[in-house]
């Protein structure tokens, strides 16, 4: 025969409070950046939502095959400063955001190019030379 004991429930009720805090607490002090990437012949579109995120707030370096992005959402709302307690629940994001993505193919850095519209950084990230498919002409003798 066996016994499965459960606990009081007082115990379960002791430990409401502090799951509620759990499911709720603001732990977005650190993002990871969803992006999407598409393949074209002579080049990588890279494309990542960051609401709200100026051109200033966000930095992009190109070393061979990697690409860096990275970022902060500062909070904007004057009752930050005043008093966290006040939230019920805080979902928009804040804080620093570090991607890193390695392509499959060399990048030509100097022809990199990135702009904001709406919302979505949008990265044009054109394949090195050596990268790119090369057409062969076949000679007919």
């Amino acid at each position: 025969m066996t016994f499965y004991l459960q606990t009081f429930p007082y115990n379960r009720l002791q430990q409401r409070p502090i799951r509620r805090v759990i499911r709720q607490w603001d732990g977005n002090d650190q993002h990871t950046l969803g992006v999407n990437i598409r393949e074209e012949e002579e080049a990588y579109i890279l494309s990542a939502l960051v609401p709200g995120l100026k051109s200033d707030d966000l930095n992009i370096q190109v070393l061979e095959d990697i690409v860096r992005i990275e970022g902060e959402y500062k909070r904007s709302d004057p009752a930050d400063k005043q008093d966290e307690n006040q939230y019920l629940m805080r979902e928009l994001p804040h804080g620093s955001f570090t991607r890193t993505l390695r392509l499959p193919t060399a990048i030509e850095a100097d022809r990199v190019e990135a702009k904001i519209t709406d919302g979505v950084l949008t990265l044009t990230l054109p394949k090195a030379e050596s990268a790119r498919p090369k057409k062969i002409k076949i000679v007919h003798k």
